[in-house]
């Protein structure tokens, strides 16, 4: 496994670090609210051509860490699985918006809680044993104080459906959802960190920056390698799931290769220090972080949001545990 990004993935990233601070300012993010979808944004991104690109799911999850710190308001996880699963032209010139649904459908064919539902053309998930595709118009309209996301329910049933595989493609899928997504709470705790530690070192008390203080050091010191460490964790689930072999689970020699386990892993960890960077940040900002005026309550909130939206993390670390320990004993 390589450790470092590649010379093209530093380009890519340097590329759309520049592309989204341009493009998406807090100001952008800001305006998509309450829905969460810009379309300027969506249409420039899609100028960028990285829909139709032959790109890796490692190159992309460098992308998806740019989103991430951006906080970008437009469905890059969501419509990136449904387009390299797909790859049908509307979807990769961006002209329809694709999404997935995590949880089946329901008894009556209703697909609840899709992340990108509110905007989506094209919404892909389980019904029964079959993994569809459904082509309808998006609601735009998403539930409020669910962090600025487009979430809705749609139906799965209706006339404009196609079978497009099993359970088996839809986990395969689901597993790249987890790995963007876990780049992108890479970005926002990035994101987190760099507002952090420029607070503590404006904001003054006692005649000296907060920063001086040695509990506030303390507060940040480790998360720049806990960030790094999600980073490579969500890094080697993606390039697991590039080799497009089942691996292995060998835990008594943390020999860990299996794509599904280490995407889990990557989503759980990622949501874990997003978490943890977001709200040791707000609370460095002191009553302010709680106000609409300061851009760390946009973190703070999407660190969460995102993280949830997949579905119950506890849940997903009871599956990824079975994965790991199959043969365990349980009472």
């Amino acid at each position: 496994m390589q450790l470092a990004f590649s010379a093209d993935q530093q380009v890519l990233a340097e590329a759309f670090g520049q592309f989204f601070s341009r493009e998406a300012p807090t100001s952008v993010v800001r305006r998509a609210e309450p829905l969460g979808f810009d379309a300027p944004l969506w249409n420039a991104l899609g100028a960028m051509e990285v829909w139709g690109s032959d790109a890796t799911l490692s190159d992309l999850c460098v992308i998806g860490e740019t989103a991430g710190h951006a906080l970008a308001p437009v469905p890059f996880a969501e419509h990136v699985v449904v387009s390299r699963l797909l790859a049908w032209p509307a979807l990769l010139s961006g002209d329809s918006v694709g999404a997935i649904s995590p949880r089946p459908a329901n008894a009556q064919g209703i697909w609840t809680i899709v992340p990108a539902g509110a905007i989506a053309d094209i919404v892909v998930g389980l019904d029964g044993d079959e993994f569809v595709a459904v082509a309808s118009p998006a609601p735009f309209v998403g539930p409020a104080n669910h962090a600025c996301a487009p979430l809705a329910d749609r139906d799965s049933r209706t006339s404009e459906r196609s079978v497009i595989g099993n359970r088996h493609h839809f986990e395969r899928a689901m597993s790249e959802l987890k790995v963007i997504t876990a780049s992108m709470l890479v970005g926002v705790a990035s994101l987190a960190l760099e507002m952090g530690v420029e607070y503590v070192q404006q904001r003054h008390q006692f005649g000296v920056p907060i920063g001086s203080f040695q509990t506030v050091q303390h507060g940040l010191a480790d998360l720049p390698g806990r960030i790094d460490g999600a980073r490579l964790l969500t890094h080697q689930a993606a390039q697991a799931l590039d080799l497009g072999h089942d691996g292995h689970n060998d835990v008594a020699n943390n020999d860990i290769t299996d794509p599904r386990s280490l995407a889990s892993m990557a989503l759980l960890f990622a949501s874990e220090i997003a978490a943890d960077a977001t709200a040791r940040s707000l609370h460095f900002h002191g009553g302010y972080g709680f106000s609409d005026e300061y851009d760390i309550q946009l973190a703070y909130r999407r660190a969460r949001g995102w993280a949830l939206v997949l579905g119950d993390p506890t849940a997903e670390r009871l599956a990824l545990a079975n994965r790991l320990w199959p043969s365990a004993v349980r009472p």
